[in-house]
């Protein structure tokens, strides 16, 4: 059978078969429920026969709820973290000691409360039995579903300068306003990537324009095998061609004639996740705990602050090669977006039937689903449908559509191929459009409702008469484009304007006689004053400038700046304007009638 990767590459499955050994007791029942009730089907009947793997998922996982309510990508991506190694910590510790009594193969992961284990059936029943333990997941091998390759232009390629798909969704526009990525961090995992290409070298955060460091910037998930660049590359290698192409589709452009990406601007880190176009659930995940908290090439120095603010996915795990429960990846991802990081993921290549969308991570609705068009702007015929039924959902999906068919881009060893087709070339024009969107407004990292708001509002809008879910010839969104082709120059004008655009400022302090004001951040602001009007429990907020001349305003130097002022008489209104890309944002923050009460300026 012919390879296929999510660029028609379809992602395609083969079983591994390990080894593992367990000799011991089955531990603790759950109350009223068998043992087999827990366990994956593929898993009891791969054990059955021979050692084989699958993931240990324990019944406490953490909630992250606090997270949404923290104003920065960094304060949210440091919370996560630290809970759930805290959870991991706290939790695992009996059963790691139970896995290792037994002399059973694991490794334990923090970003789902989970144990990759090797072992026969007597090992998954122990583990299955435990109260602790909520269920056991397969982790079959998957091969990448690979890109299409159009037998007309599969040959290497010479420069096009500005590709015409990078035209299409109108980044240029947005570079030619200032903005091509600079300040944001795109992570990619794939089959690997070859860091020194001419289009992507200046790009690579490891990359100082001397030296190259791949500490924090480079992770390898592959423990054996590893084809050309073998296993735990110690720097940014691919072994199969694929995610040096989906990278170039994000940030390529050579300095020259070769302008391939759509965020020339951004740095990019990687994590290879895939062994020659195989991956497995684990690689996955391990991938995904890695971007959230990025090591040392040696594992150590977890840090939340180096994590990219987008990354892109062009893989799947389909339920007919034994994902069969859909959910095996689900609190994964929505732990890595509850971190303040959009996930991007290609819808796969299964169609044109609906409800083709059927394969974890692009099921999941914290995943930001991309489906390919063409150079018209028509569905490519590959690109799979919603809804989703795979889990009883029937979720609309994909959410976007981006140019998936005849996309050059690089291709190992410092060349460029077009012809390529697949989701797998679509999803890429998202992340870089998700990194120009955030170059040009800060405050949207960590911000991701806001970001998958703005693409989907802004996307041009496309319809189709193919009915998947009930879809009529009008519905927008639908089940085949989205919401339609995403602009990155419409979702530029748009972002001002989109829910979430601006934070409430809030005050924290009073004492007699004088209110001391404090106040969360303004996204993006780059400057704050601080107004009183006397005796004016109601007025019309000055504009900023009378800051200049009013005695009674104040400024300040940011958000966490505190301002003590006089507040002698009974009745005193305060105003706080920041000023920042969307223009000035005026917030009425308190009014003095005796005691106080506190409410916001209409329209903010």
């Amino acid at each position: 059978m012919p390879r296929k990767i999510l660029a028609i590459t379809v992602l395609t499955a083969l079983l591994i078969v390990a080894t593992g050994s367990s000799s011991h007791g089955a531990g603790h029942l759950a109350p009223d429920a068998p043992w087999q009730s827990k366990v994956d089907p593929w898993v009891l009947g791969r054990a059955a026969t021979e050692p084989t793997e699958f993931l240990v998922l324990l019944a406490e996982q953490a909630d992250l709820s606090a997270a949404a309510s923290l104003p920065t990508k960094l304060e949210k991506g440091r919370y996560v973290y630290e809970t759930l190694t805290g959870l991991a910590a706290r939790t695992q510790e009996p059963v790691l000691l139970d896995l290792k009594q037994r002399g059973v193969a694991h490794q334990p992961f923090w970003v789902a409360n989970m144990i990759w284990v090797r072992g026969d059936l007597a090992a998954v029943q122990a583990m299955a039995a435990r109260a602790d333990v909520l269920r056991i997941d397969a982790n079959p091998t998957v091969r990448m579903s690979e890109p299409a390759v159009s037998l007309s232009t599969q040959a290497v390629q010479g420069p096009s300068a500005i590709e015409w798909n990078i035209s299409k969704v109108h980044a240029p526009d947005v570079w030619a306003a200032g903005f091509t990525g600079q300040g944001v961090v795109i992570g990619g995992q794939d089959t690997g990537y070859q860091w020194d290409h001419p289009a992507l070298k200046r790009q690579y955060r490891g990359w100082n324009g001397t030296a190259a460091s791949h500490d924090y910037n480079w992770h390898d998930a592959i423990r054996s095998g590893g084809g050309s660049c073998g296993p735990d590359s110690p720097f940014p290698c691919d072994d199969y061609g694929h995610g040096t192409h989906t990278m170039g589709t994000m940030v390529g452009d050579d300095g020259a004639s070769n302008q391939i990406g759509v965020a020339p601007g951004a740095r990019w880190i990687g994590c290879r996740n895939m062994d020659q176009g195989n991956g497995t659930p684990t690689t996955y995940s391990e991938c995904y705990q890695w971007f959230i908290a990025p090591t040392k090439l040696d594992g150590t120095g977890a840090d939340p602050a180096m994590a990219p603010d987008v990354i892109n996915n062009s893989w799947g795990c389909p339920p007919s090669e034994g994902c069969i429960d859909p959910s095996v990846l689900r609190t994964v991802v929505q732990n890595v977006r509850t971190a303040g990081i959009l996930t991007v993921h290609s819808a796969g290549n299964s169609g044109s039937a609906c409800s083709t969308i059927s394969e974890p991570a692009a099921i999941y609705a914290e995943s930001f689903t991309v489906g390919a068009t063409n150079s018209s702007d028509a569905i490519a015929s590959f690109s799979s449908r919603g809804p989703v039924t795979v889990d009883g959902s029937n979720r609309k999906k994909p959410n976007v559509s981006a140019p998936g068919v005849g996309i050059r881009s690089s291709v190992p060893t410092s060349t460029y191929a077009g012809g390529w087709n697949g989701t797998s070339m679509a999803g890429p024009h998202v992340a870089g459009a998700v990194a120009l969107l955030i170059s040009a407004y800060p405050w949207l990292a960590g911000n991701v409702d806001a970001l998958e708001n703005i693409l989907e509002r802004s996307a041009v809008h496309l319809t189709t008469t193919q009915g998947c879910g009930g879809d009529t010839s009008s519905s927008v969104p639908n089940n085949v484009y989205g919401w339609g082709r995403i602009d990155a120059l419409a979702a530029y004008n748009a972002a001002c304007s989109a829910p979430g655009a601006v934070h409430d400022l809030a005050i924290s302090k009073i004492d007699a006689g004088t209110l001391q004001l404090s106040w969360s951040p303004v996204l993006g602001a780059t400057g704050y004053e601080v107004w009183s009007a006397n005796n004016a429990p109601y007025f019309t907020p000055p504009p900023a400038a009378v800051c200049a001349s009013n005695p009674q305003c104040v400024t300040v130097g940011g958000p966490t700046a505190q301002t003590a002022l006089g507040d002698p008489n009974s009745n005193h209104s305060y105003v706080v304007l920041s000023s920042h890309r969307c223009g000035a944002t005026t917030t009425l923050l308190s009014h003095r009638t005796g005691g106080f009460s506190f409410w916001l300026a209409p329209g903010e």
